[in-house]
């Protein structure tokens, strides 16, 4: 055998070493990819983030337009609209007439995961339906409790304005015991700017218990607060049925989306009235004077 064409071993492994990389260069190379994947992370999140508000959005005009054939066939009178003490009166005879009838909140009621109360009634045959429509996919806001049971989520992010429908006992006299020098509107036709009043919002997952997202109009602080899952906004649908997505000013009105961060009732300042201000502009009018 002729070994003469053969290269030593040490001559074959100094000429594969200078074909590979070198440490430094593989150090480089790593640098390189963590930097991309840092600039590209955040990237990526902020599409998935937008992809959840236009399916937040999209939820929200269903839920009105299911509002509005609900209208429709009902005399044009609107959804009925109740607090948590009545929704729960109701429910316990079996009556499920409210747009929706599961009441939120921290504990372990199984409300907070019950999709058949959620459609059940209400709006809910109008909306095929669908739990998901009633939850932003953004929220997964659950308490520490909850989190221990295993939840993920609650079935419902989104609330109907206290001004719209028939609030039972807090309209019986014609107006809304809550905020008596402004319209309770009780049929579709009553709404004089469709446009300028808001139906459904996403509320903050620390006060959207009942659905019924009450603010007393003139008395300057938070009880319901809107929701700021989407970079500090929330989406709102109104009576004519189109949706917008409202950025929100200020610090106080978008805590963070978890559980006991909203510390509410929570005082509007006087220079920090803005957010609080265009909401209440668009969920009444005052009552015209005799």
């Amino acid at each position: 055998m002729n070994y003469s064409s053969r290269k030593p071993p040490r001559a074959f492994f100094l000429q594969s070493a200078k074909g590979g990389f070198t440490l430094i260069e593989l150090l480089v190379v790593v640098a390189i990819i963590m930097i991309l994947a840092g600039l590209l992370l955040p990237v990526l999140a902020q599409g998935q983030s937008r992809a959840r508000g236009t399916t937040c959005k999209s939820n929200l005009r269903e839920l009105s337009l299911a509002c509005m054939l609900y209208t429709d066939e009902s005399n044009d009178r609107l959804p009925y609209n109740l607090g948590a003490a009545q929704i729960r009166s109701w429910v316990a005879q079996k009556w499920y007439w409210n747009w929706t009838s599961p009441i939120m909140s921290w504990g372990t009621r199984p409300d907070n995961t019950n999709v058949v109360a959620l459609t059940e009634g209400g709006i809910g045959p109008y909306t095929r339906r669908s739990a998901e429509l009633y939850r932003c996919p953004s929220d997964r806001a659950v308490s520490p409790l909850q989190a221990q049971l295993g939840w993920s989520r609650r079935v419902r992010s989104i609330s109907m304005n206290a001004m719209i429908g028939d609030a039972g006992t807090y309209t019986a006299s014609g107006s809304n015991v809550n905020n008596p020098e402004y319209v309770q509107y009780f049929k579709s036709s009553q709404i004089p700017t469709p446009t300028q009043i808001f139906v459904f919002i996403e509320e903050h997952p620390d006060s959207i218990n009942d659905g019924y997202f009450l603010n007393h109009i003139e008395e300057g602080a938070w009880n319901d607060l809107p929701a700021s899952y989407h970079n500090s906004s929330a989406n709102l649908t109104f009576a004519d049925g189109h949706a917008e997505l409202r950025k929100w000013l200020s610090s106080t009105t978008k805590p963070a989306s978890r559980a006991f961060a909203a510390h509410l009732p929570l005082r509007v300042s006087q220079g920090d009235r803005a957010d609080f201000d265009w909401l209440m502009s668009h969920t009444s009018k005052e009552v015209a004077p005799y």
